[in-house]
């Protein structure tokens, strides 16, 4: 009998090599191994089951018999449990392009895609804009006087932004724009971002917005027109999404258009009656052209037979009658240009349409194509950036101020934050950059820019959160010297904009992905739509395929079995074994998740939000592994490095136990369980020694806080406004030599060598001098560190009537502000 049968699998087995079945032979050839092991460990009944089990598969994986009989039954089940794909979800699925982030999902990562696109760095050109022009932009903000004093940037600021051509970064030079990379916008907006308001205010017209769809879309005649006034800054752009009752859920968006025939200047003109209702625009108040999103109607049947048009995208001038334009916002924290648009029965001509009548109706796509690649810069560089600047500011903080005769930055209470911070500053500017080389690659990466957008943005508000903490009474206390306060309000924004992080986690980054990066949901999808049986007889059963494949990798991974090599140095090789154990989990967990939930799944919030946790955590692993395996680490980089993988490979194994702990099947869920994590948790969160190795570098004047702090704004030359961050660098410079002198002074009043009441700093230099103990060199040393040490802890004070003066430019009444800065632009 067991002759009979394994002649029968030979045969069946050697047919299926010669179709390429490979999703059949990879279970048939796993039932045979586990056979053979049950028939050696002594069961004959078992390896008899697993044989005869090893045929039926065989034998079903023949195209030629299991079409007659099994694809159908499969096909019908398919059908009722798949969810169905609306017209506009469908637009966003096919928006983008699938480039890493599929790898991770088919839970078998090809490493060579990911490293055969090298980050070459800037070019001469970008790199003199960010050394040159960004530091003189930088110069010139202050950002007490603009977000309390102002509500805007001030006048000249707005002059060198248009002159150097900040808006236009994204314009290509035969348009008067600079034509920059995606690498070097994200480095400008990271080197702004110390600023919310001046990173918005330069991000945003390079970002979602007119220019990148005219760029892609517009008429010959609207680029000759509108790209290189927009460059030069004689036109200030601004885009009317959001609406009061359409936020996360664009495609609600409530405002019409109405195709009709109306008189103009004496000529009768085809064209499209608007009214709408935007708010939440950024730049809208000061905006001299304005991008519209609307959904068009053709009740007359003027252009056609199609009544309901779709979403479409037009160009309204400023001084188009109708339009009421010019009100504003004040967006918390960060006082940057943002208002309402509105208009009635406005009239403008068909030709404003982006792209011109032909593409009236094309505007949902139009816009997730642009969305995915400036999600993925702005906002994501904007927190890059911050958590750079954060990093500064705290190592240098914790450095200078002290507690109990010792630094604060020597206390393991404070390295725990800043080991925090440095360490998602570390991750977010990997994770930024070189998703930004895959944009200069050709890439339009749709999921990772979820995932930018979502983690980073919080990571944002977590490295504000730890800095206030650390920085105590000193950032609690608005006025010029506060650095941080302003910034930590103005989190909120950027949480809640381009898409809200609660939505993005729950629903965008799993749910797109599911269908979009998955090798074979959307090719079954397409199948089952169409009728095709030979379409998804081979989708289904490569699929079942990839299935068995991603649990015998998971599993063997989970018994500690060598994996794979990764193209990895050998610090990171373990990480990337990891990277393949996990997304091998996650690839079972999620495919296991769509078939027990079907359609429900997408209500299932919570376990895809947790779907969405694990592929997000692996995708910013990898792009820590991509950028050490690019880069020569500097020292103590290495101690950052490991941190930020092994807290992100902790963060993915706990998005799985929570996903498992709450899967509906409760007998699924620990099957799982023992496929993917046989002998429990394995991941542990960074050590002490880490913490330690990372805090003492960060806070003092290392290699590893010089690069972490590359391509910021450090300058305080003459002229400039108080840069916070390069007074540090420079008490950090001159702090070893402090610190000898403070122990040496600390020493001598310990042991009564200096009277008891000298309690300040001040008083025990000055007895020491006179004492012999500080020379007179040393002692002017130490009384000019001293005096600046005491400025960075000092917190402003104001007269008692003078916050309400400037509170007063502030009226609000019945809900609108009364009075305001009149705008410069």
């Amino acid at each position: 009998m067991n002759h009979l049968l394994l002649i029968i699998l030979v045969i069946a087995v050697l047919l299926q090599l010669l179709k390429r079945e490979s999703g059949a032979l990879i279970i048939t050839l796993t039932l045979v191994v586990l056979a053979v092991v049950g028939r050696l460990m002594g069961s004959s009944l078992l390896a008899v089951l697993l044989l005869l089990g090893a045929v039926g598969v065989a034998v079903c994986g023949l195209p030629a018999i299991r079409q007659q009989w099994l694809s159908p039954k499969l096909l019908a089940l398919f059908k009722s449990v798949a969810p169905k794909v609306s017209e506009t979800e469908r637009v966003a699925l096919e928006a983008g392009t699938v480039g890493w982030d599929g790898e991770l999902f088919s839970g078998q990562p090809d490493w060579n895609r990911l490293l055969s696109n090298p980050d070459k760095g800037l070019s001469k050109e970008e790199r003199a804009f960010l050394k040159k022009q960004c530091s003189v932009a930088a110069g010139m903000c202050d950002g007490w006087e603009i977000s309390v004093e102002r509500a805007d940037l001030p006048g000249d600021l707005w002059k060198y932004l248009k002159k150097e051509k900040f808006f236009g970064m994204i314009i290509p030079q035969q348009y008067g724009g600079l034509g920059f990379s995606a690498k070097a916008q994200s480095a400008v907006l990271q080197k702004l971002a110390f600023n919310d308001t001046l990173m918005v205010v330069v991000g945003v017209p390079n970002s979602l917005g007119p220019g990148e769809l005219l760029l892609k879309y517009g008429t010959e005649e609207q680029k000759n027109y509108y790209l290189p006034r927009l460059a030069d800054g004689r036109e200030i752009p601004c885009f009317g999404l959001t609406a009061p009752r359409a936020g996360s859920d664009a495609t609600s968006i409530p405002d019409v258009g109405v195709v009709c025939r109306q008189e103009v200047d004496g000529e009768e003109v085809l064209g499209i009656r608007l009214s709408f209702e935007k708010r939440w625009i950024t730049l809208a108040p000061i905006a001299t052209v304005v991008g519209l999103a609307f959904r068009m109607f053709d009740p007359e049947g003027l252009l056609g037979d199609t009544d309901d048009i779709g979403i479409t995208c037009a160009l309204i001038p400023r001084d188009t009658e109708g339009l009421e334009i010019g009100r504003r916002h004040y967006p918390i924290g960060a006082p940057f240009m943002n208002g309402p648009l509105r208009a009635k029965d406005l009239f403008i001509p068909l030709d404003w349409i982006i792209g011109g009548p032909r593409m009236a109706g094309q505007g949902w796509r139009m816009l997730v194509e642009c969305l995915s690649v400036g999600r993925c810069i702005t906002l994501p560089s904007g927190a890059s950036g911050c958590g750079r600047y954060v990093t500064g500011y705290a190592g240098g903080f914790t450095r200078i101020r002290r507690q109990f005769n010792m630094p604060v930055a020597e206390m393991e209470g404070v390295q725990a934050p800043l080991a925090r911070i440095a360490a998602q500053a570390y991750i977010a500017r990997a994770t930024v950059r070189h998703t930004a080389n895959m944009i200069d690659a050709g890439e339009k990466p749709a999921v990772p820019s979820a995932i930018l957008k979502s983690q980073l943005t919080e990571f944002q508000r977590q490295m504000l959160i730890d800095a206030m903490d650390v920085h105590g009474g000193k950032a609690v206390t608005l006025g010029p010297r506060n650095y941080l306060g302003l910034s930590y309000a103005a989190t909120a924004t950027s949480i809640t904009v381009e898409g809200a992080n609660i939505m993005t986690r729950s629903l965008m980054i799993f749910g797109q992905g599911a269908v979009r990066c998955h090798p074979w949901v959307l090719p079954e999808l397409e199948a089952a739509n169409s009728d095709n049986l030979s379409a998804f007889d081979k989708a289904i059963f490569s699929h079942i395929g990839m299935v068995a494949g991603n649990a015998a990798r998971a599993f063997s991974a989970g018994l500690g079995l060598p994996m794979e090599q990764t193209p990895l140095p050998g610090e990171a090789q373990v990480y990337g074994w990891a990277v393949n154990r996990y997304s091998a989990a996650f690839a079972l967990l999620a495919d296991a998740a769509m078939a027990s939930l079907g359609a429900s799944l997408k209500q299932r919030e919570m376990l895809s939000a947790r779907l969405a946790d694990m592929l997000s955590n692996l995708y910013m692993t990898t792009m820590v592994l991509k950028h050490w395996h690019e880069t020569r680490g500097v020292q103590a980089e290495e101690a950052l490095f490991r941190y930020s993988c092994e807290w992100l490979l902790y963060r993915t194994e706990q998005a799985m136990v929570e996903l498992l702990e709450n899967l509906p099947g409760r007998g699924l869920a620990r099957g799982l369980k023992m496929l993917v994590m046989p002998f429990g948790r394995s991941r542990k969160l960074p050590s002490d020694d880490l913490t330690r190795t990372i805090a003492e570098a960060v806070s003092t004047d290392s290699a590893l806080r010089r690069f972490l702090l590359e391509d910021t704004w450090q300058e305080q030359a003459k002229g400039q406004k108080n840069n916070p961050l390069a007074r540090y660098n420079h008490l950090l410079e001159e702090n070893p030599r402090a610190t000898e002198l403070y122990r040496r002074v600390d020493k001598a009043y310990a042991k009564g060598e200096l009277p008891n009441q000298a309690l300040h700093p001040e008083e025990r230099f000055a007895c020491a001098l006179d004492k012999g103990i500080l020379s007179q060199e040393e002692y002017d040393f130490m009384q000019g560190y001293e005096a600046e040490v005491l400025e960075m802890l000092t917190v402003d004070d104001f007269a008692l009537n003078e916050l309400a003066r400037n509170k007063s430019k502030v009226i609000w009444h019945n809900g609108k502000p009364k009075t305001m800065p009149k705008p410069i632009h």
